[in-house]
């Protein structure tokens, strides 16, 4: 509550600043006297509270001495020389850093904005520059001074007090200064760097870094947007916070921004489970992505000093840009379902490819890496790509509209707005207006066609879902009729035939299976023909595969039940379709016991606990004219024969471990029924499709 009490009573003090006394040539005159200070209210004889207001802060509007380039070093202080308060400035330029009423900057919005030196005579240049002020402070002895460095300045600074080194924005360890964005900075002013002058003049240097970048991205660039600020050192505190409230507020929206667009990641990824065979629910998460993305980047190079500014342009311009309008582009390109022209997605990787290089160029944002001649023409480049990129936005959406219609107008205010947002950079060195402020919060044409794109996007969004689930509820009906259909062709759980008593089980993984078995008795011989298969896959696929397969064994059974014949007729029925294939055994048994199997890759039956012994052979509809193999042995009263699918042998428990063949050996051997056995099976870990067809000779 105290730091909050005393920033209140530091803002009333600025909005009742007294009348600037008019500067004499090259000297500020900062009174700053005990009648100028803010005073407590004191109570006095005559019970009245007596209160003196007063500039308890001064802004150095002026006069300034600047000139371009960077100052020698001083051999005997091993300072640069203009920062020495003897050095000759007489034959400097003059600037006044007055702010004419109603001016702001057109990117931050923060009022009282001063054109750069690109626009005093200095157009294109970047590099050092410095700046110098002569101030008379006159202050009560004891009073605490500090120095507000400007909030808008290009790009980093040095500042010096009668030659003594106060302090820095940015870092000038290296020999290419360090820059980050704009904010509030202040110095103390010390006893032992003021001087100690009768007249009480001081000097104050600026040492000024601007990256070639910066007239790129601006017009009027260059030193000082505002004036810097002496007083009492409460008071410059209290507006440092205040600067930094009013720069927190100008980017809160960006801050809002990444944060919804984090949500709507998750939003976007999450619709892929209703339907993950749509690719647009992806790139319209890649897109959301990339653009919390760059407002994180934004806003963190704003508010903190993790990212330079540096690294915050190329991020920004050659990066997230880029691949942003690259993924939107995709996005309406999958949203739409177009297929032509065939060329646009190679394409867009060539765009991006070429858009990354020209800013990255053509922006100077690595300084050296090329002269500015060559960057103007890099920037063209980039100008191009940009006009490229809106073509093409315009050439999916006029597709678009032409195929579904509203879907295509909904996107049309979004798609515009987006692909101006590109060329807000030139709108601002052109001096057309592309920043608006609302309560202190900076809007953009890209912030507009993002929340239009969000808004856009959750509208076409919510309309796909309730599609896709539509979509969903049929399949679904679809999947539970092929079950349904899957249940009446196969046999009952329990068959009794003269001389056999014959049980089975199906376990599908899933609602429909790719296991199948069929008992087919012979109408006057007495034999009885039993098929089991696997088709490759699982679900409604598998399902219409094994419906196929099912329809083929009645047919070819009826023409001729002989096993070999059989699996050759399916091997031919399979053929030639993709993706068809099936393991399959066919054993047919006659009244006497004898018994005649021929295998396609099927696991060999067990007798009695012991599986028989048998070569391997391929599955069906792999080759024609396959070889499958042949075996005949006889059925002894009380034997039972147990066909099985590789769901049993397959199934895993939580450590990873296989329910395996000695426990399928082991359960036979002691006459485990085969629901018993499809049981233990499923409990251990089911994974695939469980069937068992079990025949006991009875006599």
């Amino acid at each position: 509550m105290k730091s909050f009490s005393v920033l209140l009573l530091s803002l009333f003090s600025l909005a009742s600043v007294a009348q600037t006394p008019k500067p004499e040539p090259q000297q500020a005159d900062a009174t700053h006297s005990s009648s100028a200070r803010l005073q407590p209210a004191l109570l006095a004889d005559d019970g009245i509270a007596h209160i003196t207001l007063g500039q308890s802060v001064y802004p150095l509007n002026g006069p300034w001495k600047f000139t371009i380039g960077d100052s020698p070093i001083d051999p005997a202080t091993h300072q640069p020389l203009w920062a020495e308060p003897s050095f000759d400035d007489s034959h400097w330029e003059t600037v006044d850093l007055t702010p004419h009423a109603g001016s702001f900057d057109p990117i931050a919005g923060i009022s009282g904005y001063v054109p750069g030196w690109t626009a005093k005579g200095h157009p294109g240049y970047s590099g050092y520059a410095w700046y110098r002020i002569r101030v008379k402070v006159n202050a009560p002895p004891g009073e605490k001074l500090s120095l507000a460095g400007p909030t808008d300045v290009d790009d980093a600074f040095q500042v010096f007090a009668n030659g003594s080194l106060l302090g820095s924005f940015g870092d000038f360890s290296a020999s290419h200064p360090v820059t980050y964005s704009s904010r509030p900075t202040h110095f103390p002013l010390s006893s032992s760097v003021l001087s100690h002058d009768p007249d009480g003049t001081q000097v104050l240097a600026f040492r000024l870094w601007m990256e070639p970048s910066t007239p790129l991205d601006q017009a009027d660039s260059g030193g000082f947007h505002d004036a810097p600020q002496l007083g009492q050192a409460g008071a410059v505190a209290a507006g440092y916070q205040v600067g930094w409230l009013g720069l927190i507020r100008a980017y809160a929206l960006g801050a809002f921004q990444s944060l919804l667009f984090l949500l709507l990641t998750v939003l976007a990824f999450s619709l892929t489970l209703f339907d993950r065979s749509d690719k647009v629910y992806y790139w319209i998460a890649t897109a959301f992505l990339l653009q919390a993305a760059d407002y994180i980047v934004l806003v963190t190079g704003v508010w903190s000093y993790l990212i330079s500014g540096q690294t915050q342009n190329i991020l920004l311009e050659a990066v997230f840009v880029p691949l942003i309008l690259a993924v939107w582009v995709m996005v309406w390109w999958v949203w739409f379902q177009l297929k032509r022209p065939a060329w646009l997605p190679k394409t867009v990787i060539v765009f991006t490819l070429l858009y990354m290089v020209g800013d990255l160029l053509g922006g100077e944002l690595i300084f050296g890496l090329v002269s500015h001649p060559v960057a103007v023409k890099f920037h063209l480049l980039s100008v191009c790509v940009r006009l490229a990129f809106l073509a093409l936005l315009l050439l999916i959406v006029v597709l678009g509209i032409r195929q579904q219609g509203r879907e295509g107008w909904l996107a049309v205010p979004a798609i515009v707005l987006l692909g101006i947002s590109r060329f807000q950079t030139e709108l601002r060195v052109l001096h057309i207006l592309s920043n608006w402020f609302t309560f202190g919060m900076q809007i953009t044409p890209g912030t507009e066609a993002n929340f239009l794109l969000e808004f856009a996007i959750f509208i076409l969004l919510l309309r796909r879902m309730f599609v896709s689930l539509r979509v969903q509820r049929e399949r679904a009906l679809d999947i539970k009729q092929a079950a349904e259909v899957q249940q009446v062709i196969l046999p009952e759980s329990h068959f009794t035939f003269p001389g056999l008593a014959i049980e089975t089980e199906y376990r599908p993984a899933r609602e429909v299976g790719g296991d199948f078995f069929q008992l087919i008795p012979h109408p006057t011989d007495g034999s009885v023909l039993i098929v089991a298969g696997d088709v490759t896959g699982k679900g409604l696929q598998a399902g219409m595969l094994v419906a196929l397969l099912v329809g083929a064994i009645r047919s070819t059974a009826e023409l001729n039940p002989d096993p070999l014949f059989l699996l050759q007729a399916l091997n031919r029925r399979l053929l030639g379709r993709r993706s068809a294939q099936a393991t399959c055994l066919a054993l047919r048994i006659a009244a006497d016991g004898s018994a005649t199997l021929a295998n396609a890759g099927h696991l060999p039956p067990y007798i009695n606990g012991k599986p028989l012994d048998m070569e391997g052979a391929l599955p069906l509809g792999i080759i024609d004219e396959a070889e499958f193999s042949m075996m005949h042995f006889r059925l002894t009263p009380s034997d039972k024969l147990v066909v099985i699918s590789d769901g049993i042998l397959e199934a895993t428990d939580a450590h990873g471990e296989l329910f395996g063949f000695d426990r399928v050996a082991e359960l036979l051997r002691n006459s485990t029924p085969v629901k018993a056995l499809a049981d233990a099976a499923q409990l251990f870990g089911q994974n695939d499709d469980i069937s068992l067809v079990a025949v006991t000779r009875t006599m």
